[in-house]
């Protein structure tokens, strides 16, 4: 009982630690890894992060303990578990997404933070340049407000007759979902589009956003990047099938659950440098020396079975194009 008190205590988050946290070796360093996310939607990405620090020497469980933190969407428990790992004086903080990385800095100005961000790391003070970061704080951009544009082009060669779109953004994440919105109601005009806007930050508020396109009735969906989305695939996958909306995502691990298509960063190759970058500070390296990585890895990513399921032919411009086709 005392157990589930502390861990609600931090806000509920959901915090799951490896058996090798529990029997910490003295003097081994703590990682504290933070993702918006559900752990068991997104195990994959806790794999690629592993991935990089073993290339930079650490291996979990053997000099370095890693805690993971899922926050399930809720993204009004970060700073209570900042502040706990702030209080515990954890080695660094790998922080993933925007307001995680925001929260992460806002809760200290010492402890080293890895972080992954999709807006200007500049613009939100996280790092005084890209190239000397200066500060505790480093990482990875890959530029969101670049994808939107992209998105709503490539989805509007897949479906050419689509003029009502609608855009899913969580309010939760405000940063992305309204430089999402900006960026879709800016490029949408110049396509020939009209942009409705859906809001949800809960299961149950996704359904309640799909009932409503029986009203507003759009002719494609875009999703914006948010690791909340991400977690929900399978609801998102599901609830797209049932009302046959052709949609676009952000990320490989919508589409090879049955989403349509996707145009956006790889995400393991981000989260392996969030690795390597975490291990190379446990060696020593002060962040305000390394420079902050711009992912140049962007994919495009079909799902041919879902498009022949929505009656959709897939032009072979657009084939080949793609990154990788799911058959």
């Amino acid at each position: 009982m005392r157990r589930r008190k502390f861990i609600a205590a931090l806000g509920g988050a959901v915090a799951t630690w490896p058996l090798a946290a529990r029997a910490q070796q003295p003097g081994m360093p703590v990682v504290g890894f933070v993702s918006p996310g559900s752990a068991d939607a997104l195990t994959d990405r806790a794999a690629a992060f592993r991935k990089g620090l073993s290339e930079a020497g650490y291996v979990e469980g053997q000099n370095v303990t890693v805690e993971y933190h899922w926050l399930e969407g809720r993204y009004d428990r970060q700073p209570a578990l900042m502040d706990d790992l702030v209080r515990r004086r954890v080695a660094v903080i790998a922080a993933w997404g925007d307001p995680t990385a925001l929260a992460a800095k806002a809760a200290t100005g010492t402890i080293p933070i890895v972080f992954g961000v999709g807006q200007d790391p500049v613009k939100f003070g996280l790092v005084a340049s890209l190239a000397r970061p200066g500060g505790n704080a480093t990482g990875i951009n890959f530029f969101n407000q670049e994808v939107v544009t992209k998105q709503l082009g490539l989805l509007h060669e897949l479906v050419p007759k689509a003029v009502r779109v609608a855009v899913l953004v969580n309010p939760a994440n405000a940063t992305v979902a309204e430089s999402t919105l900006r960026d879709a109601q800016k490029a949408g005009p110049a396509l020939g589009l009209q942009i409705h806007a859906l809001n949800a930050s809960t299961s149950d508020e996704i359904d309640t956003a799909f009932a409503s396109l029986a009203t507003e009735r759009p002719d494609a969906l875009v999703v914006a990047g948010d690791v909340f989305f991400t977690s929900r695939r399978t609801q998102l996958v599901t609830l797209t099938a049932r009302d046959r909306l052709p949609a676009a995502y952000v990320t490989r691990e919508i589409v090879a659950a049955g989403g349509l298509m996707s145009y956006g960063t790889n995400v393991a190759a981000s989260l392996r440098q969030i690795g390597i970058y975490t291990g190379s500070i446990l060696k020593g390296v002060k962040p305000a020396e390394l420079p902050v990585v711009q992912s140049s890895k962007i994919e495009f990513v079909i799902n041919l079975q879902t498009a022949k399921l929505l009656g959709i032919d897939v032009p072979p411009t657009l084939l080949a194009l793609a990154d990788e086709v799911i058959e």
